[in-house]
């Protein structure tokens, strides 16, 4: 007698031990704070024991006895790489280099078309090696520099500076007033502003007047005042 009731009280001991200590693929024992839902029963279902099933996958992270888990839906995953995106773009936009100071971006199609009306104004003054005005004459590099400034941009003295100071800009997005740089290996010598058609108002070279010439040559490159 003493020994069926003690194998009845072992039995129920290793019962109890079993269902408070059996742990499936990271799902806390139900006797322990912290568990994923309510579960009156203290075991885990059936269908929970099964690999794939017991890590919850129901929209509310519940696992409740005798039901089996739903995949969770679309929803949730694409509304969570939405949010992952735009966080990306919002850090792409932070750290690209486009996304310059006010003070480094380019000068507005206005700008560079009033820029150019003050270059054509220039022409018949003669040409004189570093001239900068109207009194004294001008180079190629003074032309420039001076019809910027008369629109409130300060372009650097020479065309090689001035072509360090611009943003490179393909044939295709040239526009009026964007400056004509034009270079022998990695020098540049000679400096122009776009007049539209493959034109350019220009102070050529000793001897001559400021003027309208076609753009000559190959090796060139269209660059924009910032």
């Amino acid at each position: 007698m003493a020994t069926n009731s003690y194998r009845r009280w072992r039995e129920r001991k290793t019962h109890a031990a079993r269902g408070a200590t059996r742990v499936f693929l990271g799902v806390k024992p139900p006797t322990r704070p912290g568990i994923f839902g309510p579960n009156p029963t203290g075991h885990l279902p059936p269908a929970a024991w099964k690999i794939g099933v017991t890590m919850s996958t129901t929209t509310t992270g519940f696992v409740t006895p005798g039901v089996t888990p739903r995949p969770l839906g679309l929803a949730k995953p694409r509304r969570l790489v939405s949010w992952l995106t735009a966080a990306l773009l919002g850090l792409a936009l932070a750290l690209n280099p486009l996304s310059a100071p006010s003070s480094q971006a380019v000068v507005s199609w206005n700008t560079s078309k009033a820029a150019l009306a003050v270059a054509k104004a220039q022409i018949g003054i003669r040409y004189r090696y570093g001239g900068m005005s109207r009194a004294t004459g001008f180079d190629c590099s003074g032309l420039t520099k001076y019809s910027y400034a008369r629109v409130g941009k300060y372009l650097p003295r020479t065309a090689q500076q001035q072509y360090n100071a611009t943003i490179r800009i393909p044939w295709a997005q040239r526009r009026l007033g964007d400056l004509v740089f034009f270079y022998s290996g990695s020098t540049i010598y000679h400096v122009a502003v776009y007049n539209g058609s493959w034109t350019m108002v220009v102070a050529p070279h000793t001897g001559t007047r400021v003027q309208i010439q076609h753009i000559y040559g190959t090796h060139f490159r269209f660059g924009r005042v910032r």
